[in-house]
């Protein structure tokens, strides 16, 4: 089985693979550990990306990450939209609209990614995966459901931080809205200038 499907295959709900077997608790510590390290190790990264919704919908662009708390999707295909963290605050801006939307970042489920220091063991557990070369962690925080659920792959790999390369996620949102992100073309701790996270206000259309 290719990697592309054990990655497809990674992010069907649990209940849908219940013939795989769970890994042993040392295991699943042991793998919790080694996400905990390669994020850590993680202080840049650069990458092309596909979302895609929960009807199928596709768009393409670029991703710019500095940690902590710093991460940039400049969306290509014409599409006039923006999703930038800026250290702080999480904004999504339509350019074409004229709108910005705001929220803390850690109030998203992209804080698991952001956070300066990556605790995952309250919050997250490993989920089974048909190859021993991909591990799924699904991170929730029971305390605050509200702020949704990020299910993130890994492939293992010797020359990644952590020796784990960060191969997409699933966001899922307190409306069981999901978005899945994959990535390619993945560059660790490189040169990212803190200017990437500016971004232009939009200007409001007239009615």
């Amino acid at each position: 089985m290719s990697f592309a499907t054990n990655f497809a295959r990674a992010f069907i709900p649990i209940a849908l693979v219940a013939t795989v077997a769970a890994p042993a608790p040392a295991a699943n510590s042991a793998d919790l550990k080694m996400v905990e390290a390669s994020l850590a190790a993680t202080t840049s990264m650069t990458a092309n990306f596909l979302q895609t919704d929960g009807k199928g919908r596709q768009m393409a662009g670029t991703l710019q990450l500095k940690r902590p708390g710093k991460i940039r999707f400049a969306y290509g295909g014409g599409v006039n939209m923006l999703l930038v963290a800026n250290g702080k605050t999480l904004s999504f801006i339509d350019y074409d609209v004229g709108q910005k939307s705001s929220w803390p970042i850690s109030k998203s489920p992209l804080a698991v990614l952001l956070s300066p220091n990556p605790d995952l063991g309250r919050i997250a557990r490993i989920q089974p995966s048909d190859s021993p070369q991909v591990v799924v962690v699904r991170a929730r925080d029971a305390r605050r459901p509200e702020f949704g659920t990020l299910v993130l792959a890994f492939q293992r790999s010797p020359g990644a931080p952590g020796g784990l390369r960060l191969e997409g996620w699933t966001a899922i949102d307190a409306q069981n809205k999901k978005t899945t992100v994959r990535l390619s073309n993945q560059r660790y701790n490189v040169g990212v200038p803190d200017s990437a996270f500016n971004y232009a206000e939009p200007k409001r259309k007239k009615a």
